[in-house]
Order: structure tokens, then sequence, then C-alpha cells
């Protein structure tokens, strides 16, 4: 009898703590269950809230700089940023299709193509190989089948398309939106579009000022 009524009063306390503080407003702090002493040093942690000033820089600012390299976030006031270039952050237009082509933000030269093959073959080449084939040294270690830059399907495929999955993955592909820049993924796009361009190339493609270079007439 006495634990039917211990089961009957837990059922009542948890029936009303569910139900019957529901979209109450409280004016009070909750009470304080669990004494300082049972976690000393992690219940009550120090923390700085914006505009308070830090003893522990020397500037005295709590609000830092982000640091160099930093990926930005897709919310919060740090992703305003994001929200406002979709076309930059998401590879996609205003009507939420993907986007064909290179941001207008960003300068396609060189020294762009240089950094997206030096990304490109940090993050990409281990499974896609060198050349963008599928032949990565990871096939030799039991990696299942690679797609390769060189079919058809990854040709046309948009290049906001790719973008998304360089940043969110896709199968057996894990995400790079954490690793990768926005700037950065575009350049990787840029070399892999380079890369496919020297599979199907032609002599016509080639400036004219160029192609003494390469033997050609």
């Amino acid at each position: 009898m006495r634990n039917a009524y211990i089961a009957t009063l837990f059922i009542v306390v948890l029936t009303f703590s569910i139900l019957g503080l529901r979209n109450r407003t409280f004016t009070k702090p909750p009470m304080d269950v669990f004494p300082e002493w049972l976690f000393p040093g992690m219940k009550y942690q120090p923390k700085l809230t914006q505009q308070q000033q830090s003893p522990f820089f020397a500037d005295g600012r709590s609000d830092r700089p982000a640091p160099p390299n930093t990926v930005p976030a897709s919310f919060g006031p740090a992703g305003q940023g994001v929200r406002s270039d979709d076309f930059l952050y998401r590879g996609k237009l205003h009507d939420g299709s993907w986007a064909r082509g290179f941001p207008p933000a960003l300068t396609l030269d060189m020294k762009f193509m240089e950094r997206g093959r030096e990304r490109f073959t940090i993050y990409c080449s281990p499974c896609h190989g060198a050349v963008g084939d599928g032949g990565g040294i990871t096939k030799k270690y039991g990696m299942g089948a690679v797609p390769t830059y060189h079919d058809d399907r990854l040709r046309q495929m948009a290049e906001g398309e790719i973008f998304n999955t360089i940043t969110n993955g896709k199968g057996q592909m894990n995400p790079y939106g954490d690793k990768l820049a926005p700037r950065d993924r575009w350049a990787v796009i840029a070399y892999v579009r380079a890369l496919q361009l020297a599979q199907t190339g032609t002599v016509a493609d080639v400036p004219e000022d160029h192609r003494a270079e390469l033997g050609l007439k």
C-alpha cells in the first residue's frame, strides 16, 4: 500500500510539472536544487556579455574579431553576409535554382586557379585523383567507386550544385564546408572545370598567341 501511495504522489507531481506550468510566465529564477559543492567550477562559470570589458585582452574588448580564414556561419548576425549573397555562399540564384558560372564578387585569374589547384590537391585528389578521374590513392585501400569529373553528367552540372555538394557532402563524400572557405570552394570548382576542359579541349580552345608554345599551328 505504501508503494502505491508513493507511486501516486510521483504521478501527480509529474503530471502537474508537465501540464500545470505550461504557458506560465515566471518572474523569479528557478529554485537551485543542486548545491555548488556538487559541481565545483562547472555550475557557475564566468562569462562576458556583449560590450562588457575584458581584463584578459590587452585592448580590454570582450567582442573579438574573427580569426583569419574563419568560415562564416549561415545563421545569426555573423551570417548576414551569407544570406545577402546566395550565389557566393550557397550556389543558388534568388529563385532557388542552382547558379551557373561563378559569382560576380570573385575574380577568376591565375592566382585564383592556383589556389583552387592547391586546395584540390589537399582535399580532393586523395579520392578523385590528380586529374579528377576517380583514381585517387584511397582506391587502393578499399574506397568504393568514386565518380570521375569527366562524366557528362558532371560536366553539365551547374557550378552552384557542385558548390552545394562540396559544402554539404553527398553519398560517401563528407561535407567540406567546415574545411574550405566559400571562396576556396569556388576556386576548387574553377580548377575542376580546367581539368574537365583539359580532357575535351581542342586546338581552337588555345589562344593563337599561345599555340606556338605547344607546337601547334
